[in-house]
């Protein structure tokens, strides 16, 4: 047994689908778009916390035999923890409190040397530490070799910085 219905998600899209199950063990719920006939199918696996409303508009014919369908769920679980993992870095690098120059010259950091936010300090190579204004005489610790390196880094992107500022 199928039931037709529409649904509005969290991010506020709405769509129409035939409910197929729900895996309520991992508080999934499982559909299929459209009613389009044919092999192809378009099958949804949402959270059903990010459902914000459901519409009931009928009962339908089963258009999925979910007997023969096989679904990997260790696949799909390493998926969304791959997906939440870098969900997370992704997060880490956006510093707190701090300006979009600032968070640009962590950027360019990072792209060639071990970067992570302290705070409002920028922490290279676990060492050397890059504070406000984010100058290369605002560099400190670390070995001599470690933090040349790191101010040279900051010299060209500051540079770079400029000669684009300079240009629009």
């Amino acid at each position: 047994m199928a039931m037709e219905g529409s649904n509005i998600n969290s991010n506020g899209e709405e769509f129409t689908y035939f409910y197929v199950s729900s895996l309520s063990f991992l508080n999934y719920f499982i559909s299929q778009e459209g009613s389009k006939p044919g092999p192809k199918k378009n099958i949804r696996f949402l959270k059903a916390n990010y459902i914000k409303e459901f519409s009931f508009l009928g009962q339908a014919e089963d258009p999925l035999d979910i007997k023969k369908c096989y679904i990997d769920l260790h696949s799909l679980q390493a998926r969304e923890e791959l997906a939440l993992r870098q969900a997370e870095a992704d997060a880490e690098r956006i510093g707190v409190g701090v300006t979009a120059e600032a968070q640009g010259i962590f950027d360019a950091l990072s792209k060639t040397l071990p970067v992570r936010w302290d705070k409002t300090s920028i922490v290279v190579m676990n060492e050397v530490h890059v504070s406000s204004p984010y100058l290369p005489e605002c560099v400190s610790g670390g070995t001599p070799a470690a933090n040349d390196r790191v101010k040279k880094v900051l010299e060209l992107e500051r540079k770079r910085l400029q000669a684009r500022g300079a240009s629009q």
